[in-house]
């Protein structure tokens, strides 16, 4: 008799959890519906870390972390894409094959090289993106952001206001959510596998 009530114990467990599974999915497909019905995202047309000419059919061939900063930040773009390259890292571990964008919206000090730099020092799997301040305007638009050159103090030694969301975009669907500098790495590789797993 006791093994009778441990096996149907177990498997109240194992349905429980499996609906739990089930509702999450099924929310982060409607959450996904939703949110790339939002007009965020579009064509885009940059430079990488390579120096190479690219577009976002280029850029989005796996789900991709996108965050949009400057490489002479003095602490968040530093902290949000080292918490973007800890979710990667949680991600992969899981099977997941995904990657992070970072997508410079000060032109004039970051070239091919220095976001190169940037990237390689955080992530393997970060990719560093520039262009002509034409093109980084236009990603910053298609994207909604904001960032505006700050004019006080030494010129060379300027800093950027900008806004802080780090985007999750899927191959062939585009935008689907976004993420704001107080989630965790593992709230993050969370919704972003339920994300995926929901999208196929």
């Amino acid at each position: 008799m006791a093994k009778i009530w441990a096996f149907l114990v177990a498997l109240v467990l194992v349905a429980g959890g499996g609906m739990y599974w089930y509702m999450n999915r099924s929310e982060c497909g409607a959450a996904l519906r939703q949110n790339a019905a939002m007009g965020i995202g579009g064509p885009l047309d940059l430079i990488d870390e390579n120096g190479k000419p690219v577009t976002d059919a280029d850029m989005f061939q796996k789900p991709t972390l996108l965050y949009f900063g400057y490489t002479f930040c003095p602490d968040v773009c530093p902290l949000d894409n080292a918490r973007n390259a800890e979710a990667l890292d949680l991600l992969q571990a899981q099977g997941y094959d995904v990657q992070a964008a970072f997508v410079s919206i000060d032109p004039e000090r970051d070239t091919p090289q220095v976001v190169a730099e940037f990237t390689d020092y955080l992530h393997p799997d970060m990719i560093g993106y520039t262009g002509t301040p034409e093109q980084i305007k236009a990603a910053s638009q298609a994207y909604k952001t904001y960032y505006a050159k700050q004019v006080e103090g030494d010129p060379e030694y300027y800093l950027m206001d900008h806004t802080t969301f780090t985007y999750l975009v899927l191959p062939e669907i585009g935008f689907v959510e976004f993420f704001r500098r107080d989630d965790t790495p593992e709230e993050m590789a969370s919704r972003v596998a339920c994300m995926i797993d929901a999208a196929r």
